[in-house]
């Protein structure tokens, strides 16, 4: 049994693109499966009110982002967006590529708050 991490990473070219690789659920019992402990470097909590959205930009530090409440767009440079909803969870993980100047037109990703209520998020520093 596995975990299907998402991830919003940087591609080829330095695009933003979305991948899953599988996290083994090995540990625990069979009644409550468990992967092998994950390093982490802080939690941050985070309210968007409604109305929220950013211009594209890049991750500064790897993290898993959770949503708790509310539901969250996120949109890529292609024009592709993805929905998350409580519960739901990625890893972000498009940094700006080595030695590349930040291009809003290239790099990175927007965020969007969607529907009536705020968007609640967790951030676990990877």
């Amino acid at each position: 049994m596995d975990f299907a991490k998402v991830i919003l990473e940087t591609g080829p070219g330095g695009r933003a693109r979305w991948k899953e690789e599988p996290v083994p659920l090995s540990e625990g019992t069979p009644t409550a499966r468990l992967s092998t402990l994950l390093p982490s470097g802080g939690l941050q909590l985070r309210m968007s009110p409604v109305g929220f959205h950013s211009a594209f930009h890049c991750t500064q530090n790897p993290q898993w982002l959770f949503v708790l409440r509310g539901q969250m767009e996120i949109g890529l440079q292609d024009g592709s967006t993805r929905v998350f909803r409580p519960g739901d969870h990625f890893f972000s993980d498009d940094t700006l590529p080595a030695g590349a100047t930040f291009d809003a037109a290239l790099h990175g990703h927007c965020s969007r708050q969607l529907g009536p209520e705020p968007l609640v998020t967790a951030f676990v520093r990877g």
